[in-house]
């Protein structure tokens, strides 16, 4: 598979799986813990509370590491192993965007000033059970 088949695919694992791991690093530590994602242009978004440990452990840690993928028969099913740097974003233009009805399970509406998205910026991102291949990894 060539850089740019590689790229698609993992496009379509990341844009077709919205639950995936949030890995964050704290004491040298790794917590890890399941998140809702939004895929937009080989970044991913999450949204949280800014008041969470996972929002203190990025600031002051910025590495984290995702799992995409890995929802069908298990062996040989196809995910994603990102490692990025998260940001803690605010904006309420990008809050508006990725908003989605569910988060009203959790917040009070868009302009609720506990809710922040986290994006992740992928430095290095492998597909990995590719139908019986080696872990591929994209070139970033």
């Amino acid at each position: 598979m060539n850089q740019d088949q590689l790229k698609q695919r993992i496009a379509e694992i990341m844009d077709e799986n919205k639950t995936g791991v949030l890995s964050t690093v704290e004491n040298h530590q790794p917590y890890a813990r399941y998140m809702t994602f939004v895929y937009k242009d080989m970044t991913l978004y999450t949204p949280t509370n800014k008041e969470t440990y996972k929002t203190e452990e990025i600031e002051k840690n910025k590495n984290v590491h995702v799992l995409l993928g890995y929802q069908g028969e298990g062996f040989g099913d196809e995910y994603v192993e990102v490692t990025g740097n998260a940001e803690i974003r605010d904006d309420k233009n990008l809050i508006e965007e990725l908003w989605f009805e569910d988060l009203d399970n959790w917040f009070e509406g868009k302009q609720d000033p506990k809710l922040i998205f986290l994006e992740i910026k992928p430095e290095r991102v492998r597909l990995m059970n590719g139908k019986g291949e080696p872990p591929q990894t994209l070139d970033l």
